[in-house]
């Protein structure tokens, strides 16, 4: 029997979903719902952990109906007034068909199930129902997740030796920036998180296993490895190039970019960017010349 009651994995993914965050998040992802009849709203990422509204908030929003788009999701930034302070916000926007399509792993993406099986937070849905489909979503990225981890972890292990396989490999599979090690870092800030998920995952997913202590040995027959292998494989090809052509649709439909771009220089160097109507318009034309007064900006604060 899992702690706190959790027993089983859908028990233990609808009481994380539940998390309590700040109002003025919440308010502010309830906004963002409201603007384009969305289904639900997943909170994610430093500052769900921290509870901080610096910085830039997390949100993915998840729409009824088919996906159209063929790549996705459809980034955006936007600023809210709250209290006599901005909160910022990045989100990506989907369907929820597609959401629960790529956390079943039927698809290529590799990001939905591998970002959702770390901790986010159900901070705003528009029925009960919606509220099930994202309980049942999220559930199934930690199944992808758990019969990955097994199928590319050792023979037997902790539960930390798993996901540290999985996301090694996730995070070589994808055009990432962060330094080799990652990995550690998301099992040492999430320790509470992953603590106890990778049994109830396995339950979940059918894999038997056996216990002693903190050791698992799961009993995944070879055939079953091999095709999780397989699916593997296929996804770790693509990986990069996957990423790639989304970072490359951003660049031309990220709404919002050059408001984003203008409060992150000034963040990061203090210098202030106006942000013209040409800019706003088209903001990979105007980068040239604001990466040129930055320049010129760093060198007279030399």
């Amino acid at each position: 029997m899992a702690a706190n009651g959790e027993h089983t994995l859908h028990d233990r993914i609808a009481q994380r979903l539940d998390t309590a965050v700040d109002p003025a998040v919440s308010d502010f992802a309830a906004a963002l719902a409201h603007e384009s009849d969305a289904r639900a709203m997943l909170f994610y990422g430093s500052n769900l952990r921290t509870g901080s509204r610096e910085g830039v908030l997390d949100f993915y929003r998840l729409l009824p109906g088919d996906q159209e788009a063929r790549i996705w999701p459809r980034v955006s930034y936007h600023e809210r007034g709250s209290g006599g302070e901005v909160l910022r916000a990045k989100l990506a926007t989907m369907t929820l068909q597609a959401f629960d399509e790529a956390a079943c792993g039927r698809l290529l993406d590799t990001t939905i199930w591998a970002r959702f099986v770390q901790p986010s937070a159900l901070v705003w849905c528009a029925d009960d129902a919606a509220r099930e489909a994202v309980i049942e979503a999220v559930s199934h990225a930690a199944i992808t997740a758990a019969r990955l981890a097994v199928a590319l972890g050792p023979r037997s292990g902790t539960a930390q030796d798993y996901w540290r396989a999985l996301f090694r490999a996730t995070y070589e599979a994808e055009f990432r920036v962060e330094k080799p090690g990652r990995e550690n870092d998301i099992l040492a800030v999430n320790a509470e998180h992953f603590e106890g998920l990778l049994p109830l995952a396995l339950d979940a997913a059918g894999v038997r296993y056996e216990r002693h202590g903190d050791r698992i040995t799961p009993a995944m027959p070879p055939r079953e490895q091999a095709q999780i292998l397989s699916w593997w494989r296929r996804r770790r090809r693509l990986g990069k190039a996957l990423n790639l052509a989304r970072l490359a649709k951003a660049s031309t439909t990220f709404e919002g970019a050059a408001r984003y771009g203008a409060w992150k220089i000034e963040r990061h160097t203090g210098m202030p960017v106006e942000v013209t109507p040409f800019r706003e318009r088209y903001p990979l034309l105007a980068a040239p010349g604001i990466f040129w007064a930055l320049r010129r900006y760093r060198k007279r604060q030399d």
